[in-house]
């Protein structure tokens, strides 16, 4: 056996292999880049759900939900208790799920309150799939916003909460853990898909200095099919390279999928300023 200062110097001599420590050293910058993005996209929630309270809630609670009409056109109906109850609900579960998303992405919750992980995370459920249900009773109901270009990816996007979710808690009882919080980050992203619709209307209108691409008038036009499939697609096409490269990826890989989160973390932070700019402070 070779003695501890003849084992120091050989590390020095033969040091450990390069693929090792290149390994580890880009494992950090994809662990942080996604962080960053969830801490940005978290904020961008918030702000979200807190416009949508101030503007709705207060409505309400002063009496007057036909003000609703002005920022969500035909959402009280006078003589129509079912559908004005299922605009207020699904108003109600939008703020649910921003903010029980939020929770369910914070990591220290799972570890160190796993009760309350588990619990919140079954009411996120039922409320995603109740206002997925009520979304698609409101397309039918209220007189349509848009052309059918826009509606068909809403249905999709309906269709995959409700998808989504069912995997996630069919994995979650029976204790697929990983399984589960992969079908777990595929809801929480197609949840978020009116919110990350408004983000990139609102960058792609400051962007290009006034609407571009469709008719504000009728709310119609390919820029808005393109962001209405958008808000679904492209956050999945980011998350499940990113589920991969975190598994498996080599370190050219992690380095590359850090990049790819840093230039989304980038574009979500200009769509939320552009949306609390022009949008949700300006109403709130």
């Amino acid at each position: 056996m070779s003695p501890p200062a003849t084992d120091a110097l050989a590390s020095h001599v033969y040091p450990p292999p390069r693929r090792a420590i290149t390994a580890r050293s880009f494992e950090r910058p994809l662990e942080r880049a996604a962080a960053a993005w969830c801490a940005v996209a978290v904020a961008g929630q918030l702000m979200f759900a807190a416009y949508v309270l101030r503007v709705y809630g207060r409505a309400l609670v002063a009496g007057r939900p036909e003000l609703w009409n002005r920022t969500m056109p035909h959402a009280w109906v006078p003589g129509d208790p079912v559908g004005n109850a299922a605009a207020a609900g699904h108003l109600l579960l939008a703020v649910v799920v921003m903010l029980l998303g939020a929770l369910q992405l914070v990591p220290a919750l799972r570890r160190h309150a796993p009760a309350v992980h588990r619990w919140s995370g079954r009411v996120f459920v039922v409320a995603a799939m109740t206002m997925a249900v009520s979304g698609i009773y409101l397309m039918i109901v209220l007189p349509p916003i848009g052309d059918r270009g826009s509606q068909w990816p809403i249905v999709v996007n309906a269709a995959l909460i409700l998808a989504f979710a069912g995997l996630a808690w069919r994995d979650a009882l029976a204790r697929r853990l990983e399984r589960h919080r992969r079908w777990a980050l595929r809801l929480y992203l197609v949840v978020s898909g009116v919110w990350f619709f408004r983000i990139g209307l609102m960058a792609w209108i400051i962007a290009n200095r006034g609407p571009a691409g469709f008719d504000p008038k009728t709310f119609a036009g390919p820029a808005i099919t393109t962001l209405a499939i958008a808000q679904w697609a492209l956050p999945l096409l980011v998350l499940e390279p990113y589920l991969r490269v975190r598994a498996h990826g080599s370190p050219r890989a992690r380095l590359a999928m850090a990049g790819v989160l840093a230039l989304g973390t980038l574009l979500t932070a200009f769509g939320i300023a552009c949306a609390t700019a022009a949008m949700w402070l300006p109403r709130m």
